[in-house]
């Protein structure tokens, strides 16, 4: 029976070295989840050879390249640190709080003291939105209708705005044993992470398998829309191992 292939099938990225030159012994196989797509391109360069006529004499085939772009709804935080960045996680939360909520303003104080979740630690302000959408106005002290003043996670608004509701958005920190988080260091050029792109395609009892053992992360990208799911894209290119393999196919067919 003719082989065919159905679906987006399976990506596998498993890290071979880190953005350091570091060989990672025992490296954790990375699964891109709910992927949408994944595009491997082979092409190659060609010189032709050109006598008195108009098509050539001969065509040689010059410089060839093996990209690769994948594009997967799940966010992956390992994904990003061993097979973009290569560089180390941490356990823990650093999260923007945009407050929907809203809290009133209280009668005495005007003081609204903002408490993280998760028993997190406060970061930095990222401003208050007033009940009717509009941005209040930071200032040092005494704060007027319309201005605010911020000190640790202390809100202190004017005697008039006693009762508005405000909006308050905030960064703050805090422990996970499940959440990471990721500080990419600005490496000199050349620094990158390399790992192994696995592509398993299987199909009406037949499989389909694509593996490049080099290869090296080029691009993310992150895009939102308004009433729909971010579908982050990945771009990669394959280039030889050690071994001088580039890619290793195979197929249920001859």
């Amino acid at each position: 029976m003719t082989q065919y292939v159905f679906g987006s099938g399976s990506l596998v990225g498993t890290p071979t070295q880190d953005a350091f030159g570091n060989p990672i012994a025992l490296a954790t196989p990375v699964r891109f989840g709910a992927l949408q797509d994944v595009a491997v391109d082979i092409s190659f360069d060609t010189k032709m050879l050109y006598g008195s006529s108009q098509f050539p004499l001969a065509i040689g085939r010059g410089k060839g390249k093996v990209t690769g772009k994948a594009a997967m709804a799940q966010i992956n935080g390992l994904l990003w640190g061993s097979l973009l960045f290569g560089q180390a996680l941490t356990a823990g939360i650093n999260a923007d709080l945009i407050d929907t909520t809203g809290t009133p303003v209280p009668i005495t104080t005007f003081l609204i003291l903002v408490v993280p979740p998760s028993s997190g630690t406060y970061g930095y302000d990222l401003g208050v939105m007033g009940p009717t959408g509009v941005p209040l106005v930071r200032v040092v002290s005494a704060p007027a209708t319309g201005q605010y003043m911020e000190a640790a996670g202390s809100y202190t608004f004017a005697a008039a705005d006693v009762g508005l509701r405000m909006y308050i958005s905030y960064n703050y920190a805090a422990t996970s044993t499940t959440a990471r988080v990721g500080n990419v260091a600005n490496l000199p050029m050349g620094y990158a992470p390399t790992f192994q792109a696995d592509l398993v395609m299987p199909y009406s009892g037949k499989i389909l398998t694509i593996s490049l053992p080099n290869c090296i992360s080029t691009k993310l990208g992150l895009s939102t829309k308004l009433d729909d799911f971010a579908i982050p894209s990945f771009e990669f290119d394959a280039f030889a191992n050690a071994a001088g393999t580039v890619l290793t196919y195979a197929t249920s067919d001859a």
